[in-house]
């Protein structure tokens, strides 16, 4: 789906089916955070003990976590290669927040190191901040004032499109709905994606872009991958966006054919 063109749908693919969106959660998640930032709710550089006061005094903030600049490892201790993400659930994520101090590779603020731990602690955070469910705040602060329905965590079973396996058999997703939730476990219609991307980044309907989004000259652009799924979302200043999602395809595919498009539209204006 893009600008230039009525959206390409293939391979039984479909633009009003939910999907995974991997890591493309953690712009909602970013966004949810500069937004109540905004509002006054947390601030951007709060420590993270503010809202999750078991945690050591590391100097890790709220930003440091959104930017990737906390120190914290890309992923939990002890995952599984099965099904990585199935026993990290809350109970988990605040047994790791008392010996964080121990965790972390480097002080905070010094070098970028990708982490889906960093945004599973900035979801714990930020649903400590709201007093709420990590769903209920993006819906408050993000989905809503967007005019966007068709994100959640648990959608229809029915309405759920997955991968296949070698004899047409839909795959169990991972399971994604615990506390690495905040970092990577949404799922969307590639219909809501792409409204996500133009509202955001393009008519930015919600002030600047977060701090999640990543970012290469003008391009503006987050991607995300699961076992089945990948999804690569950009636009630039000039107003030209993409939204490819695609299953069983290799992620890096994925993030060249979508960054391939916006050069050729580049090209051809």
């Amino acid at each position: 789906m893009s600008d230039a063109a009525p959206p390409d749908v293939s391979d039984g693919h479909a633009v009003d089916r939910f999907v995974e969106i991997g890591s493309l959660t953690k712009v909602v998640t970013g966004t949810a955070l500069a937004r109540m930032a905004t509002s006054g709710v947390v601030g951007l550089d709060d420590p993270l003990e503010r809202w999750l006061p078991e945690t050591p005094r590391t100097g890790i903030t709220l930003l440091h976590l959104a930017q990737h600049t906390s120190g914290l490892p890309r992923l939990p201790p002890r995952v599984s290669r099965r099904d990585p993400y199935a026993a990290f659930d809350r109970r988990a994520v605040h047994e790791l927040l008392i010996r964080l101090d121990a965790i972390a590779a480097r002080p905070p603020g010094r070098q970028e190191e990708y982490s889906n731990l960093g945004y599973a602690i900035l979801g714990e955070a930020l649903t400590a901040a709201a007093g709420t469910t990590y769903e209920e705040l993006v819906t408050e602060y993000v989905l809503r004032p967007l005019d966007i329905a068709e994100v959640t965590a648990n959608p229809d079973p029915s309405r759920r499109l997955s991968a296949t396996g070698r004899f047409g058999r839909p795959r169990r997703p991972w399971t994604m709905h615990g506390a690495i939730l905040p970092a990577g476990g949404l799922w969307a219609t590639p219909r809501a994606a792409a409204d996500l991307v133009v509202r955001l980044l393009v008519e930015r309907r919600l002030g600047d872009p977060a701090p999640s989004w990543q970012t290469a000259g003008t391009l503006r652009w987050h991607n995300g991958a699961t076992r089945d799924a990948s999804v690569f979302a950009g636009a630039t200043d000039d107003g030209r966006w993409v939204l490819i999602h695609r299953l069983n395809g290799a992620p890096e595919e994925t993030d060249h054919a979508g960054v391939a498009l916006l050069k050729r539209r580049r090209t051809a204006s």
